[in-house]
């Protein structure tokens, strides 16, 4: 008996009752149970009595019932039923079995409600518009929402355009396909998580709104998303997070926005991206931008050629055309990029909470977030209010300004600034304060502008202060005239001066306090001193000389008329011979007499007007064929690469102990005149400083968040989701701590899985790792100028047998290459396949495919060499063989084999030699690689520089994912041989095929093939298997840790003609391994106890 009502159960775990097969009385009524997955009451074959009654159940899968077979009461009423017609089911079973008692009824849709179901015909049980699509999946517990209130549905098309939106509705129905938004008000695209709620999008419509920014990630989960069209906004810059997520997106529109500058990786992620529109956009063209102009041109995308706006200089050139040198920037203010999460330099950012006090700041930073509320800029020494660098903080409630050396409050400083209630400006050096230099400032309730320099306030400064409640003046010498006779009345009206402002002049007034001295004493008596006047007018100072006439202009500015004669900008030179300064170089001009000057040149310069710089390189020191450039009285070496010190003397000793840039553990490389650096796994960059992100191609799920670590990532699990990848549940959690099979799972490299109805589990493997465990990596992808394998170097006896499938578009690129003098080298020549083989015979023989393999599609290179003689053959295709016929027997290999490209020392001496005909790094994924029947792991490799595990950049979507199967290796005929036969009429009449091995007619006539049993091989099958164990004592190691003594292993060796030795059974056993950096962990380890050929190859 199962009495579980009166409870609070929102939810039935999967699997909570199986097994129950006895159970014949369950109680679940009276709960808040939403949902009834499919296969719930499976194993309940006995259950007479199920009471579902008051919860909030809305639809049932077809199916959840069939298994009880003993059910003669049922209690369905008071559940919120939706009748369409993927509830029929149900009334048609009821109709069968009589058996519910309790007068379930519809709640909807309308034309259903109230009505009992049992009393229903099925007919009247279907789907109008998108119902079907609400309760499709509810028996996985997926109740999708109604079509958004004020919005229209069609199919799985949600129209909400041209409905006044603020924001995106949070009910969008999980089926929907396309989502228009166009034509409403919203503002930001959030990170939310809503359109990770979206799997099936695939077209969003955003045109003509007020989006002013998009948040990082805000688009993660949407990975079907097609088009994505977001014209006629308001985005100023594109960050390089803003598409996270979008790797099938096809079009994005991001035409007329106000976009000036995209940040560098802004696009890296949108792989299938073609059309990019970002016309209309007023592009800064500094040296910023300078990527995107090679980025455009190398995409080659459609959708119109983006032009400059700014500077002048290249306003509407497009940015596809224009030179990388144009792309300049003035001086160190100008910024590219900045990014939602950007705080200003020196800064503190706590939410929308900006503090800059006390760091000596010169002025106002830029780049201030847009959302900041509360700005402290306290104790610096900013001169000067620039307006642009805070008119765009529409939320700025607080401004802090005080302790600064602000000399001058110009109109319209704050006109933006429409929620600012508290702005405080006291202890600066302020002396003017222009009209209108507080309009706008409504909502203002608190000014301090105290401890300043102020003489005089224009009548009518605080007209928009309509909130103000608190005004401080204090300690400012007022001018009490007839000019601030409104100040006064204007503070006794509402008492928002404290009574501290006092008068400091006239001397009849000195001392007296602006709310407390009657208006009729503020009197104009006699004039104004010019030191006050001048605080705002300059001219007051009366800067023009020789009776130039001038003229006063906003921020304290002023501008000279000269008279007649004279010019400068204070008509201080009179105009003669030497007007204009003809004089270059800063020379100085004399005049001599009328109409005549001489130039006095500086030093360093010579000639009539100073024009020649006197050349200092005629007699230089510069060593090592470095170059002389000619400065003014000096000159400066500069050096060819490889040398320094100030003549080039000095070889720069690169790769030393005093000279070694590169970090994290990278080998040095020096090439006399430049070093590179070959990074450990994990980093990247010219120095080695860069930690890869490895979080780009996570596999956290259920809302993890990914923290980035060394050449591996860590899973932050939200809530009670647990697991390596977050993969189980809060309530398998909780409930079955100890029987959940993934509790304690031993995947490597990927996700566990409980199939529905099993005990046990599977791991899904990461891109690129398969096995049963996921523990061997079998694919990478090579995607960059010197990405390689190093591998342990070719067994040639008997034979070697090498088998590649890979995929590329790049017709040039190494695919293997083992050797010195005596060699094999195979690459990409032209988009054929190019061998190279030399056992020490000269001269080498070369040899070429007939198919052409670079065209991005999947091809399988085999490879075999048998003594002198080596075959080529790509995709089952005719076999081509070379001899290279000579002395030597056997190819002997005692370097490394490399994959995929080669590191460059001996990549140059292989090129030197022509073994190799181009040192291009393969370019493509590389799906599999079998060496000698076995497939390659390559956690294993010595060395794995600048690759990516599986094919996940590359592969199309109708690729096959082979990693949870296991690998078979492809299908050969390296047992197969081809002889000629004397006989054409009948070639195997006389066949030469041993051990039951079936003879077959070649294609070519006169010819046949030997097709052998599993395990035999040879020409003629005669070769047996000769799988078997052998053992070995040697150290494990991996990922740089070693065991502490020798481990007594096996391996499995021998062949198999065309399947593979394997282990056929192993035992774990537990080693201990200790690591440079002095850490200790324990290894579990499968040692081989017995081997067998088999055709499962993992």
């Amino acid at each position: 008996m199962g009495v579980l009502y009166g409870n609070k159960i929102k939810d039935l775990p999967a699997g909570i009752f199986h097994g129950l097969s006895s159970l014949q009385l369950l109680l679940l009524n009276a709960n808040e149970i939403s949902c009834i997955r499919k296969d719930s009451f499976r194993d309940l074959h006995s259950l007479n009595l199920l009471s579902l009654y008051d919860n909030n159940i809305q639809s049932l899968a077809n199916g959840s019932f069939d298994s009880m077979r003993s059910i003669q009461t049922m209690h369905l009423g008071r559940n919120p039923f939706i009748c369409d017609c993927n509830l029929r089911w149900l009334a048609e079973y009821l109709h069968k079995n009589p058996i519910e008692t309790s007068g379930a009824r519809c709640d909807s849709p309308k034309r259903m409600q109230r009505r009992r179901i049992e009393a229903l015909k099925d007919e009247k049980f279907k789907c109008k518009g998108v119902e079907e699509f609400r309760t499709k999946l509810a028996g996985e517990c997926v109740i999708d929402t109604v079509c958004p209130q004020g919005c229209s549905c069609e199919g799985t098309k949600i129209d909400c355009s041209a409905r006044n939106l603020k924001e995106i509705p949070k009910d969008i129905p999980m089926y929907t396909t396309e989502l228009l938004l166009n034509d409403n008000e919203i503002g930001r695209i959030k990170s939310d998580g809503l359109f990770g709620r979206l799997p099936n999008l695939q077209k969003l419509d955003l045109r003509r709104n007020k989006v002013t920014g998009i948040e990082e990630n805000a688009f993660e989960g949407t990975s079907r998303l097609i088009e994505l069209i977001l014209s006629e906004n308001k985005i100023r810059e594109v960050h390089n997070k803003m598409f996270l997520g979008l790797t099938n997106l096809k079009v994005l529109s991001l035409y007329e926005n106000q976009i000036t500058c995209v940040m560098p990786g802004s696009f890296d992620f949108l792989i299938s991206l073609h059309t990019l529109n970002l016309l209309s956009n007023p592009f800064n063209c500094n040296c910023h931008l300078a990527w995107f102009s090679d980025w455009l041109r190398k995409k080659d995308l459609s959708g119109g050629s983006p032009r400059c706006q700014s500077p002048p200089r290249v306003k509407e050139v497009p940015i596809f055309d224009l030179p990388h040198h144009e792309f300049k920037c003035l001086g160190e203010n100008e910024v590219g990029c900045l990014g939602d999460s950007y705080c200003p330099p020196k800064c503190v950012c706590t939410g929308t909470v900006v503090r800059c006090s006390r760091v000596r700041l010169k002025e106002v930073p830029k780049g201030i977030p847009p959302e900041t509320s509360e700005l402290y800029l306290d104790v610096n020494e900013i001169q000067m209010i620039h307006a642009e660098r805070i008119s765009h903080l529409k939320s700025l409630t607080r401004l802090d300004l005080s302790n600064n050396q602000i000399s001058i409050l110009s109109n319209f400083t704050f006109v933006n600034l429409t929620k600012l209630s508290t702005l405080i400006i006291s202890y600066n050096k302020l002396q003017c304060i222009e009209r209108d230099a507080l309009a706008g400032l409504k909502s203002l309730r608190i000014i301090s502008l105290h401890g300043n320099d102020i003489s005089m306030i224009p009548e009518g400064t605080f007209v928009d202060l309509h909130s103000i409640t608190h005004l401080a003046l204090g300690a400012n010498p007022f001018y009490c005239d007839c000019s601030l006779q409104w100040l006064a009345d204007w503070v006794k009206r509402d008492y928002v001066e404290p009574g501290i402002a006092r008068c400091a002049e006239p001397h009849n007034m000195r001392d007296k306090l602006l709310l407390t001295t009657p208006s009729s004493a503020f009197q104009c008596k006699g004039r104004v001193s010019y030191d006050i006047l001048s605080k705002c007018n300059a001219c007051f100072t009366f800067p023009c000389s020789n009776n130039g006439e001038c003229e006063p202009i906003a921020e304290r500015q002023y501008h000279c008329r000269c008279a007649p004669g004279y010019h400068g900008q204070h008509c201080q030179y009179m105009i003669d011979a030497c007007y204009g300064n003809p004089c270059r170089n800063a020379g100085t001009c004399k005049v001599l007499e009328e109409g005549r000057f001489s130039c006095h040149c500086p030093a360093g310069f010579t000639g009539d007007r100073c024009e020649s710089n006197i050349d200092d390189c005629l007699s230089n020191k510069c060593e090592n064929n470095a170059s002389c450039v000619d400065l003014v009285q000096a000159y400066q070496c500069r050096c060819q690469a490889g040398f320094m010190g100030e003549y080039c003397e000095t070889k720069i000793p690169f790769c030393t102990k005093e000279y070694n840039p590169c970090r994290n553990g990278a080998r040095c490389v020096e090439h006399f005149t430049h070093y590179t650096c070959e990074c450990v796994l994990g980093y990247s960059g010219d120095n080695c400083t860069v930690n890869i992100d490895d979080c780009q191609s996570n596999m956290c799920q259920n809302g993890g968040t990914c923290v980035d670590g060394v050449n591996d990532y860590v899973c932050k699990c939200p809530g009670d989701f647990a697991g390596k990848f977050c993969e189980i549940a809060p309530m398998v959690a909780m409930l079955y701590p100890q029987t959940s099979p993934c509790q304690h799972h031993d995947c490597k490299n990927g996700i566990c899985f409980q199939p529905m109805g099993s005990s046990d589990y599977i791991c899904k493997c990461a891109p690129g790792y398969s096995g049963k465990r996921c523990e061997y990596l079998t694919s990478l992808s090579f995607v960059h100028n010197n990405s390689f394998v190093e591998l342990e170097p070719l067994r040639t006896k008997p034979e070697a047998n090498v088998t590649i499938m890979f995929s590329t578009e790049q017709e040039n690129g190494v695919l293997l290459y083992d050797g010195q003098n005596e060699h094999l080298a195979v690459e990409l020549f032209k988009g054929r396949i190019r061998v190279s083989y030399d056992l020490g015979n000269y001269p080498v023989s070369t040899m070429y495919s007939f198919e052409m393999v670079s065209d991005g599609k999947y091809h399988v290179a085999e490879l075999l060499a048998i003594k002198k003689n080596f075959t080529l053959r790509v995709d089952k295709g005719l076999a081509r063989s070379i001899i290279n016929e000579g002395e030597h027997d056997y190819l002997r290999l005692t370097s490394p084999l490399f994959i995929g490209g080669i590191p460059p020392e001996p990549g140059q001496e292989a090129f030197t030699q022509w073994h190799l005909r181009n040192l291009t790094s393969f370019n493509g994924c590389m799906r599999e690689v079998w060496i000698n029947h076995k497939p390659v792991d390559f956690t294993n490799a010595a060395r794995q520089q600048k690759v990516t595990p599986g094919c996940a950049l590359l592969q199309d979507e109708e690729d096959v994912v082979m990693e949870e199967e296991g690998l078979e290796e492809p299908e050969e005929e390296s047992s197969v041989a081809v002889v000629a036969a004397e006989v054409v009429e009948d070639p195997c009449a006389h066949h030469q095929c041993r051990r039951g091995s079936k003879c077959v007619a070649a294609r070519r006539p006169g010819q046949y093939a030997c097709r052998c049993r599993p395990g035999w091989g040879g020409r003629y099958c005669e070769q047996a298997p000769s799988c078997r164990k052998e053992q070995t004592r040697e150290y494990y190691s991996e990922n740089g840790c070693r065991s502490r003594k020798p481990v007594k292993m096996a391996k499995c060796d021998g062949s198999c003609g065309s399947n593979c030795c394997r282990a056929r059974k192993t035992k774990r056993r537990k080693v201990r391994l200790i690591c440079n950096d002095g850490t200790r962990y324990t290894k579990d380890v499968d040692i081989v106890r017995k081997c067998a050929c088999t055709k499962k190859c993992y």
